[in-house]
């Protein structure tokens, strides 16, 4: 055997080594040259198939892989890419698809005889393939659960600050935001105001009509005091039983008080569907206070907006109160 032939014994064995099929064509009469056989053999097609399928290939490629792969040869054909890749999917012979790659090159483009020859390899990447689609849905596995952990955590978030009565800020929420609104508005000198809103004889509702009226009531309230406020500047919360809170930024002590006289208003206008028969009236004492020189934190300016609840109370109920400067 002459040193070509031993040389292409030796590319053979390379070859079939690596799973890689070889294959040629001629750019200039569309021949090929050398046609691949082993991924026919191996997707399960006699050599007769095999044969028919050579110059018909894309009889078995998957539909969406056809304009993938004729796009790849034409950027590479036309000097748009050094190299030749594609990856794309035969249909083997008892139904399935599987993954190969082409790998390609045009020979020595700036040769005329060389340029003609457009040469290749194929081989099976399925195993790979299927690997990254087990790893691309475990990712979205993934990626659901934490979306969905998100969610929950939101919502944990939510039922921790929200009080489930009414769904307004509780306490807690109160009370956080409160400091950091005064905090704000001390550090930019800027008003910030508070209500305390509380139900006249709230007592005698429960122990006439029942909790479940009662709490009808303690909701129409604080429907009204949702109503009554700027939406995303002022925050509502109940912090007791029938007790609110009305936290005001950029909000004057004269516009908390104008504001504390519409809601009382309110509240004593609204009429209260407890029952089928039964339509109730409640009414509201407010306290309002407004940060100062002497009023310089939330916990202050909340001592100052209880006493002051206490004088629109001792001042007959009904009324808003503001403690004299």
């Amino acid at each position: 055997m002459n040193e070509s032939g031993v040389n292409k014994e030796r590319l053979e064995l390379a070859l079939e080594a690596a799973g890689l099929d070889l294959w040629e064509n001629n750019l200039v009469t569309g021949e090929v040259t050398r046609k691949v056989t082993k991924i026919f053999a191996e997707l399960g097609y006699s050599e007769d198939e095999a044969v028919s399928y050579v110059d018909a290939i894309f009889k078995i490629v998957h539909p969406d892989d056809v304009p993938n792969i004729k796009a790849a040869v034409h950027d590479h054909v036309t000097g748009r890419s050094a190299q030749y890749r594609c990856e794309f999917r035969i249909r083997a012979k008892d139904g399935r698809w599987v993954w190969f790659a082409n790998y390609g090159k045009i020979m020595d483009r700036d040769q005329a005889e060389s340029g003609q020859r457009f040469i290749g390899v194929t081989f099976n990447i399925d195993d790979r393939k299927r690997r990254e689609s087990e790893l691309a849905a475990a990712n979205r596995k993934l990626t659901r659960q934490n979306e969905l952990l998100e969610k929950m955590n939101l919502m944990l978030q939510s039922l921790s600050t929200t009080d489930p009565l009414t769904g307004i800020a509780n306490r807690r929420r109160i009370m956080d935001m409160g400091v950091s609104e005064a905090q704000r508005a001390v550090r930019l000198g800027h008003p910030l105001s508070l209500l305390v809103v509380d139900i006249d004889l709230f007592k005698q509702v429960n122990d006439t009509w029942g909790h479940p009226i009662g709490d009808r009531v303690i909701c129409a309230v604080a429907d009204a005091c949702v109503r009554s406020v700027r939406r995303d500047v002022d925050i509502v919360g109940r912090i007791g039983g029938e007790e609110f809170a009305l936290i005001l930024p950029e909000t004057s002590e004269n516009q908390a008080y104008q504001l504390a006289e519409r809601l009382c208003a309110s509240v004593a206008a609204l009429p209260i569907a407890a029952c089928d028969n039964l339509v109730l009236s409640v009414t509201v004492s407010i306290g309002v206070a407004t940060l100062s020189s002497s009023c310089t934190s939330f916990r202050d300016l909340l001592i100052r907006a209880d006493r002051a609840l206490y004088g629109a109370k001792d001042s007959g109920r009904n009324c808003v109160y503001l403690l004299p400067a």
